[in-house]
């Protein structure tokens, strides 16, 4: 007998499709199974599909009776997840589902993330799919692939086959928030040659854990300290008192995800652990009074070996200067609006083989602004001697003044709460620019349930959020 740990949660269906999914190993980059499944679904249902070479899935709900003459309606959403996870999580996320469970107040996955962004969208769409008796126009559903990681899915996605102008994007985290613009982005990368040879000496592991992390676009802003940032911050400290040659660095998963970890092992010529402490100590103070951080941890620990296959201390000083050199965080806010985010950057990932590689997200609601940063992050790798590249570009999606679909969206919105929506923009990344240019003419706002900590393991997807967003979706394309 199949166990359902969200069985009786409402809607009903929704959980139900959230949870299969949930059991699905659907990372970006690995989104075969989550593909095929949907598919499935699709046959099983008799519902008319289209999947792509890239694992997107296009899906074609028919008109109820009474709205055949109805402009059809897009629902748009993303099929891959973030994967994150806490250290002592034993799910290997390439390859077992999520321990998925709820507190009667939200579902959440134990020990890692959820993927509420944005399977809490294919879920609703198959729902609405699945049940014949929900009055509705056509329906023309937009799953991508790799939204996390590029949009790769929806710069390849073929739309040809959509007559409608109408989307509804459901990868949002705010309930009553109509977003209505985002910003445009693209990932950069950097790679510094290193060179390794035996080094023998005391060895010694510094660590940085116990930050908040968080999502690059919309908690950027919330003085939260990057783990990475923080690392080379602490490896300059120590190597001003004693060289040092670096075996191993790494931090962060995601570079759209702000990383709450990082870690650094390293042969130290006269070492003093508590020399080191004393500056581990001191930084921990630091950056639990300038960041939102009260539970940072930096510590350093003795490692039981006498040396290893290091970096020379020249390549360490390099590593490290480059580390420190790159821009992280805001780097201006809107004139406009008040409190938005106009361009920023996240240093999401770094690691150290045969070359340091470092990982960025790059975010502007303005195009020359996004380009000045990316060419300041090559003019750093340059002047290092690294290798810079850049790719998955996506444009910003620009604010539309007649909306005829956010006039009735707000509406419907205000005739059930008594209350009218906030209309946005957000500095977060939405495939909505790039469906719009495939897509000329489209009308568009994205919503979505209230969640929270999305990309970190404490997300959570709180379940009667998730039932009035369906219960307005339903409204809504009643009333369409």
């Amino acid at each position: 007998m199949e166990l359902r740990k969200l069985a009786g949660l409402q809607p009903e269906k929704v959980f139900y499709y959230f949870e299969k999914l949930c059991q699905i190993p659907h990372g970006s980059g690995n989104t075969k199974g989550i593909s095929d499944y949907i598919c499935s679904f699709a046959q099983e249902n008799g519902i008319r599909y289209v999947q792509d070479g890239l694992n997107n899935v296009l899906l074609f709900g028919d008109a109820t009776p009474g709205y055949e003459n109805s402009e059809p309606v897009i629902l748009q959403g993303h099929m891959d997840m973030v994967c994150d996870k806490d250290e002592d999580a034993p799910i290997d996320m390439e390859k077992d589902g999520l321990d998925v469970t709820h507190d009667g107040l939200h579902v959440f996955a134990r020990g890692t993330t959820l993927g509420g962004d944005n399977g809490i969208a294919v879920a609703m769409a198959m729902a609405l799919l699945a049940d014949k008796s929900i009055p509705h126009p056509a329906l023309e559903i937009i799953l991508t692939v790799d939204e996390e990681t590029g949009m790769d899915g929806a710069v390849g996605i073929d739309l040809s086959q959509l007559k409608g102008r109408r989307m509804i994007n459901l990868d949002s985290e705010d309930e009553g928030v109509f977003t209505v613009s985002c910003a445009g982005g693209a990932r950069a990368e950097i790679k510094l040659p290193v060179s390794r040879r035996a080094v023998y000496g005391p060895c010694i592991k510094l660590t940085v854990e116990g930050l908040k992390g968080g999502h690059s676009g919309v908690e950027i802003h919330k003085n939260r300290a990057n783990a990475n940032k923080v690392m080379g911050e602490l490896l300059e400290r120590v190597q001003a008192l004693m060289p040092l040659c670096l075996t191993k660095l790494e931090g962060g998963a995601k570079d759209n995800a702000i990383p709450h970890t990082a870690t650094a092992t390293m042969v130290a010529m006269g070492i003093d652990l508590q020399r080191i402490n004393s500056i581990t100590e001191a930084l921990q103070a630091e950056i639990r009074e300038k960041y939102d951080e009260p539970d940072a941890i930096i510590r350093g620990d003795d490692v039981d070996a006498l040396g290893g296959n290091a970096l020379s201390t020249e390549d360490t000083a390099k590593v490290i200067g480059l580390l420190q050199s790159v821009p992280n965080g805001v780097e201006s806010f809107s004139e406009d609006i008040e409190g938005l985010v106009q361009t920023s950057l996240n240093l999401g990932i770094i690691h150290l083989d045969e070359c340091m590689h470092l990982t960025f997200s790059v975010r502007s609601s303005v195009e020359v602004e996004k380009r000045a940063l990316l060419n300041q992050l090559r003019d750093r790798a340059e002047f290092f001697g690294a290798e810079f590249s850049e790719r998955g570009h996506y444009p910003a999606w620009e604010y539309r003044k007649e909306s005829p679909l956010r006039e009735q969206m707000i509406a419907v919105y205000e005739e059930m709460y008594g209350s009218a929506p906030e209309v946005v923009a957000i500095h977060a990344g939405l495939e909505c620019g790039l469906l719009a240019e495939k897509l000329p003419g489209l009308d568009c706002v994205s919503i979505g349930p209230n969640m929270q900590d999305i990309h970190t393991s404490r997300e959570k997807l709180e379940i009667a959020s998730t039932a009035r967003l369906w219960q307005y979706l339903l409204r809504l394309l009643e009333n369409m």
